[in-house]
């Protein structure tokens, strides 16, 4: 056996597909979208709600191209309603002001 220093084990961070440009990104970088078992469509910002889950970019581009082709509504399994893409657009402004880019980026 050979003996030495012990390796620190690395850790691995968690990849998820943006629906709305199909980009791979770490999991923390993207906005969580679940359908609940009761049906209900909501964001989810723990990301850690039971329900199945899709993953998009903190980017209003994203969105619209996840609603246009109905990419959305095929991860999720069900319809998303007006309401939360509302939600949605307004929580990718936030972040956008957060990380400090231009407000036309934001609602492009």
């Amino acid at each position: 056996m050979a003996r030495g220093k012990p390796r620190q084990k690395v850790r691995k961070i968690p990849q998820r597909t943006c629906v709305g440009c199909r980009q791979v990104r770490p999991k923390k970088e993207l906005v969580r979208i679940v359908r609940t078992p009761e049906g209900l469509v909501e964001v989810d910002p723990t990301g850690k709600r039971s329900g199945r889950g899709a993953y998009i970019c903190p980017d209003a581009r994203c969105l619209v191209l996840a609603m246009k082709g109905k990419r959305l509504d095929a991860a999720l399994g069900a319809a998303v309603p007006e309401d939360v893409v509302d939600g949605l657009m307004r929580q990718i402004s936030l972040c956008a002001e957060e990380q400090g880019l231009p407000p036309e980026t934001a609602k492009s």
